[in-house]
């Protein structure tokens, strides 16, 4: 039997173009890629040249027709703003990719390299690459215009407290700072009993109010004046304000309660010391410990006021303290603090040192006092009380000496506190003698109290060292656990976040690295889904994680860092430096 051989593989001939008669393989137009580009130019329609607005006032680019958004330089916003610029012309293309071409950033040009595809001659699929480029012209928005014509807020939020302390004030700011309320304001300014916010919109004021009255005791009412109005098109125009009112208590005063107020707080003494103010105003009897709350709402039905200045806190010496273990509580009596130990004290002033008269009081610091030690409080046996309640109160139920807090050396805390505060921006009055001192005692009441510490962003100042442990006199100090890193990144010429010299901190299981964005971001595959642009590489790093909008690969770490597969998920956080989803190996900055 005679076997035949199997056919060969049909070999796939060449033909020449139509055009140059170069041999090429067979296609849809019979032409080579060189005479196929010459004869179809797919990009013929899309305009190469473009403008963009950009307010230097606020720093915002103009999305038409009157939106204005905040856009660092080669960011997927600007991106996403310069193609709609051209969507139109785009849709008779397919866009296979889009990216920024660096340029000087004072030069007032961004340049968009495009990637297009499109179906030519006879079915053939033609792709292209070109650049776009948009010129950076100056516009003044609306919002900055309203600012130059000194017109430019609609809402006033007036915070004021009828006190000589700004304890409050301090801690409010605080607040403010940790929430990020301070970023609609247009203007803050300081006066003397309180501070006016200043809104674009009357949205951004009531928002302030609310966040005012969750986080301290107070009352507001508000009010509005027709500034212009249109008859024809029945448009009104009206500045609106907002007057909130805090309760005028602060830390460590010494109040004194109306009968009824007391009795419905559990009998407690009408004689009460202020421990702490955040939403609500915390009491203590020091005769009991007993403790008790009083909101804003409670306050204003039966007002009450501190009975002295604390100008008027003066200093005494333990010559003997006797701690009380158990004492019975009365009949209806409320709950009492287990931080406090309730205590009974001999006392003399220091500026009486040189008589024996002696005072016997009652007080809740017998944790933390011992004979010799300096404590500040008021003296009601040599004071004269103006006040509604107090002057009807039986004087054997009035104590001698109200003790309010431990005296340490002001300047040696001062010295060695290796932390700070950031402050609001704002327009300052003249600045009163006294303001650095209270700020020094709300700086202590944060260092005393763990409770208003949880409130607050304390950050670490590298500037002042560490001193060691055995110059310690006793007097609270706030750990390096509890602090934060001051992070600042830095910026452009524009003031956004750079492509080239943005740098993040991160700060790792107590380890803190510096690495250079653009580096960093270089693997990544996808920015808000798998099919998005991927060279909008200079977007801010921090924002992407937050928003879990990143998708990681291995070749997103620089060399001398190892990834570790897994590990590098995106977890959401209150502070950027407490994500632990980044596992570094390798040589740590100190």
């Amino acid at each position: 039997m005679e076997y035949l051989p199997a056919p060969a593989a049909p070999v796939q001939g060449h033909i020449l173009c139509c055009q140059c008669g170069v041999p090429i393989p067979p296609n849809p137009a019979n032409m080579c890629v060189g005479c196929l580009r010459a004869q179809v130019d797919i990009t013929e329609g899309i305009p190469k040249q473009g403008t963009v607005h950009f307010c230097k006032q606020c720093e915002r680019y103009l999305q038409p027709p009157g939106t204005w958004i905040q856009c660092a330089l080669e960011s997927r916003e600007l991106l996403a703003l310069c193609l709609k610029k051209i969507k139109a012309s785009l849709s008779k293309v397919r866009l296979i990719d889009a990216g920024f071409i660096w340029t000087e950033p004072h030069s007032k040009r961004l340049k968009l390299k495009l990637t297009v595809q499109k179906e030519v001659i006879n079915g053939a699929v033609l792709q292209q690459v070109f650049v776009v480029e948009y010129i950076v012209q100056s516009q003044m928005c609306e919002d900055c215009h309203r600012i130059e014509a000194k017109d430019f807020w609609k809402a006033v939020v007036q915070v004021r407290q009828k006190t000589v302390h700004k304890k409050t004030f301090y801690y409010l700011e605080q607040l403010i700072l940790k929430h990020r309320l301070h970023q609609n304001t247009l203007r803050i300014k300081e006066i003397h009993d309180g501070l006016d916010f200043y809104y674009s919109s009357k949205q951004h004021a009531q928002k302030m109010v609310d966040f005012l009255q969750c986080t301290v005791p107070s009352r507001s009412k508000s009010s509005q004046r027709l500034i212009s109005h249109d008859i024809h098109s029945n448009v009104y125009n009206y500045k609106s304000t907002f007057s909130v009112e805090i309760v005028p208590i602060c830390k460590d005063n010494v109040v004194c309660l109306s009968p009824k107020l007391a009795q419905s707080l559990g009998n407690m003494s009408q004689i009460c010391v202020c421990i702490r103010v955040t939403s609500t105003i915390h009491l203590i009897d020091p005769r009991t410990l007993q403790i008790a709350e009083i909101d804003g709402n409670t306050y204003w039905r039966h007002p009450f006021n501190s009975l002295f200045h604390p100008k008027q806190l003066e200093e005494f010496i333990i010559m003997d303290i006797n701690r009380v273990h158990e004492k019975r509580k009365g009949a209806g009596a409320g709950a009492r603090s287990n931080k406090h130990t309730l205590a009974e004290a001999w006392v003399r002033k220091t500026s009486e040192l040189d008589t024996d008269h002696q005072y016997f009081c009652c007080t809740h610091l017998g944790h933390i006092l011992n004979p010799g030690d300096l404590v500040l409080g008021f003296d009601l046996a040599n004071c004269n009380l103006n006040d509604e309640f107090a002057n009807k109160m039986n004087p054997q139920h009035v104590p001698d000496v109200v003790l309010i807090k431990k005296s340490y050396d002001r300047s040696r805390r001062q010295r060695r506190r290796n932390w700070k505060l950031k402050e609001l921006e704002r327009d300052r009055e003249a600045t009163d003698t006294d303001d650095e001192r209270q700020y020094q005692d709300f700086l202590e009441d944060l260092e005393e109290d763990e409770t208003i510490r949880k409130n607050v962003n304390i950050y670490r100042n590298a500037d002042i060292p560490v001193e060691s442990d055995t110059d310690d006199d006793g007097a609270p100090r706030i750990s390096l656990a509890e602090m934060l890193e001051d992070l600042h990144i830095s910026q452009d010429a524009t003031g956004g976040e750079g492509a080239e010299m943005l740098t993040e901190f991160i700060s790792t299981q107590g380890r803190l690295f510096q690495l250079q964005l653009p580096e960093l971001v270089k693997g990544v595959v996808g920015i808000g889904n798998p099919g998005g642009f991927g060279n909008a590489s200079s977007s801010s790093l921090q924002d992407l994680i937050m928003e879990e909008r990143i998708f990681l690969s291995e070749s997103v770490f620089p060399p001398k860092y190892s990834w570790e597969p897994g590990k590098a998920k995106s977890e959401r956080g209150n502070e950027f430096q407490n994500l632990s989803g980044f596992q570094f190996h390798g040589k740590t900055k100190a």
